[in-house]
């Protein structure tokens, strides 16, 4: 492999077929002397860390129409944050994201320190995202690492190592081919290779502009890499969860801060715990007395778990709990957006 060569076919590839994201300063823009915004860079890369382009772009659009700055996310309260963010998942980036952004606008007068070390002492902000927004908007030549760098390393070199133990192997060959010529188009250039050539199933080789030195190609079977253990599985809990209504108004609860969904407006549950939930002791476990009755039940799938949710149907009043217009349950986590739309038979 020459990573000269390399280097300058898939940057010229890049040049040419760079995908247009609301986020992001095109290679010819970027030529012409226009640099990113860090904080959109930031943003962007914090919501795209557990989901994809499609999915994030929707809610970026929205952070960034709402707060257009650094600063006047960090003067919003917290709860209205958290709503905004449900669907994206894993609450505690949001709870982050707060944290750096207050750190930004507090400690470096609302401008993003311009290196990876500056980045990196930034509360909530790990060494994927420093990275990331030192080489895109400040063109440090970072090593930037994410999934879709990881299996273009893993085929080009046709790494035999098994994920995660192969992390620090194909970090290291990433840091390789980084050079202080167009680092932050470089990173993007193998961000965009990973999603639309060389990608996790049925990669398109006859299109990838560095074919000629991809190892994994020259084995005859790229898919196969990166190698991979096979997954424990995941562990199954149990609960109920409460739709307690009053007129069009339905009773939600705050979170605790801290764990799965930390801070956010829910359903009022019982326990998740390894064993269903008798009937008795579902009703004996809600947040009112009232007539509850059973309306069936949701599944879903968190990292670490899956879920079952039984659910329990009543009208009447509780103490301690917020209530929320139907048409505003649509900020819910999605768990519990799914468990209401069933509980309250899709009338939201």
């Amino acid at each position: 492999m020459n990573p000269k060569t390399l280097r300058a076919q898939l940057l010229a590839w890049y040049d040419a077929n760079a995908r247009d994201l609301p986020w992001r300063v095109g290679p010819g823009a970027h030529t012409a002397g226009l640099r990113a915004d860090p904080y959109r860079v930031w943003l962007s890369e914090v919501m795209l860390q557990q989901t994809t382009v499609p999915h994030a772009t929707p809610y970026f659009l929205k952070f960034t129409a709402r707060w257009p700055t650094v600063g006047d996310l960090a003067s919003e309260a917290d709860g209205e944050v958290m709503a905004a963010w449900a669907g994206l998942g894993y609450y505690a980036r949001a709870r982050n994201l707060l944290a750096c952004a207050r750190a930004v606008a507090g400690d470096h007068c609302g401008v993003f320190p311009d290196s990876e070390a500056g980045l990196r002492a930034l509360p909530g902000l790990g060494p994927y995202t420093a990275a990331a927004v030192a080489a895109i908007a400040f063109d440090e030549p970072s090593n930037v690492v994410d999934g879709n760098v990881e299996r273009v390393m893993a085929r080009l070199f046709a790494v035999e190592d098994a994920l995660p133990d192969a992390k620090p192997e194909l970090k290291r060959l990433a840091a390789s081919l980084v050079r202080k010529d167009r680092p932050g188009d470089w990173a993007q250039a193998l961000m965009d290779l990973g999603a639309t050539i060389c990608r996790p199933r049925q990669p398109l080789c006859d299109r990838c502009p560095v074919s000629a030195h991809c190892a994994g190609l020259a084995s005859g079977a790229p898919e196969t890499y990166p190698r991979r253990t096979a997954k424990a599985a995941r562990p199954h809990r149990y609960g109920v969860a409460y739709v307690l209504t009053r007129g069009d108004e339905v009773a939600l609860v705050r979170r605790p801060p801290r764990g799965l969904l930390g801070g956010m407006l829910a359903l009022p549950t019982s326990a998740w715990r390894a064993t269903r939930w008798g009937e008795a002791e579902a009703r004996a476990a809600a947040p009112a007395e009232a007539a509850w009755r059973g309306v069936g039940e949701v599944e879903h799938g968190f990292t670490h778990f899956t879920l079952t949710l039984q659910l329990l149907r009543a009208e009447g009043e509780a103490a301690d709990v917020v209530w929320t217009p139907r048409r505003d349950l649509d900020a819910l986590p999605s768990v519990f957006l799914k468990a209401a739309r069933a509980g309250l038979g899709n009338l939201l």
